[in-house]
């Protein structure tokens, strides 16, 4: 049943069990816009693949439900708008290359006589040696399946993009073009899901993630909006003997502790042999503060960074399951 033709993806109430009773997904609901790109991340037995198998219709919930763009995952014209890429790439090998995106052509339903031009733009696209299209698929590395597999999702410029891993196994220069791509598909309106265990990835890629949890949605984290939470950064001075700012003076432990406090910072770990102190600080806003402050008062600060990324703060401050080591 089509309610909105305009609309996003909505995930509402979800619950999906297997044998014994356990939930691996547990009153899941989640809202995705048009044109957002949104990560689902979590540790491993989260539920993230049991997620993807759901907005996939691969899997069917015990309740709840799933409308994308409107409409049922099951319903032909979901599937038509829909590109995927899995983690597992079970793909046909005894196929060459260029067969295998010929094939998805056809099943896509793109127009025959742009066929030949469409496949090989494509192996361009990912940057795949013309010479591949020739290979059999079993003959290609990790990292020229994931490229072929993306090649595949973006053939028929899909509406909606799932993508369970896609930089497992590629090469810097590989994940660099991938993000090209990504932000490539966005422009034209595609809507990203995005599981992936590379977190930088994540957060360079996607508007929000959810992070999952022994089935649940535990938190969902905005990227693009500035980090307006609680970490800790790091802070390099320069040695005495080096060049420093006119002005600028060592600071002793207490001096800094001091000028953190005066600051809403807190000092964690003084200033090791490496000339590196690491702080406690509320905020984007709170490390401002606490960096104007160390200037204002002498401090030859040359570097400043978090311990942490964004999403790996999520890992960290999840709640231990019982039992488990501290």
């Amino acid at each position: 049943m089509v309610t909105d033709s305009g609309a996003g993806i909505v995930v509402r109430n979800l619950v999906k069990s297997y044998g014994g009773g356990k939930r691996a997904l547990d009153d899941v609901s989640l809202d995705i816009a048009p044109g957002e790109a949104v990560g689902i991340i979590g540790p491993n037995g989260a539920g993230k693949t049991t997620f993807f198998g759901c907005l996939l219709g691969h899997l069917r919930p015990q309740s709840g439900s799933i409308t994308i763009g409107g409409r049922s995952p099951d319903a032909l014209l979901t599937k038509s708008e829909v590109g995927f890429l899995p983690e597992r790439l079970l793909f046909d090998r005894w196929m060459t290359g260029a067969r295998f995106l010929t094939h998805h052509h056809a099943l896509a339903n793109l127009p025959l006589e742009r066929r030949a031009q469409d496949v090989n733009e494509a192996f361009a696209r990912v940057g795949l040696d013309p010479s591949a299209a020739s290979k059999s698929l079993k003959a290609y590395s990790r990292g020229m399946l994931q490229r072929i597999g993306l090649a595949q999702a973006l053939l028929a410029k899909p509406r909606w993009l799932f993508l369970d891993e896609p930089a497992s196994g590629v090469d810097p220069a590989g994940v660099l073009l991938f993000r090209r791509l990504l932000a490539e598909a966005r422009a034209g309106g595609t809507t990203i899901v995005l599981n992936s265990h590379q977190l930088e990835q994540v957060e360079r890629i996607c508007d929000r993630v959810a992070f999952l949890r022994e089935g649940r949605v535990e938190s969902i984290e905005v990227l693009h909006a500035g980090a307006e939470a609680r970490r800790h950064l790091r802070v390099r001075f320069a040695a005495a003997s080096s060049y420093a700012p006119a002005g600028a003076v060592a600071l002793g432990p207490d001096r800094l502790s001091s000028i953190a406090a005066e600051a809403g910072s807190e000092l964690i770990h003084p200033p090791n042999p490496a000339r590196e102190a690491v702080f406690a600080v509320a905020d984007d806003t709170g490390a401002t503060r606490l960096l104007a402050a160390l200037l204002a008062a002498g401090a030859p600060v040359v570097e400043a960074r978090s311990e942490e990324g964004r999403l790996e703060r999520l890992f960290l401050d999840a709640p231990k399951a019982p039992g488990a080591p501290s």
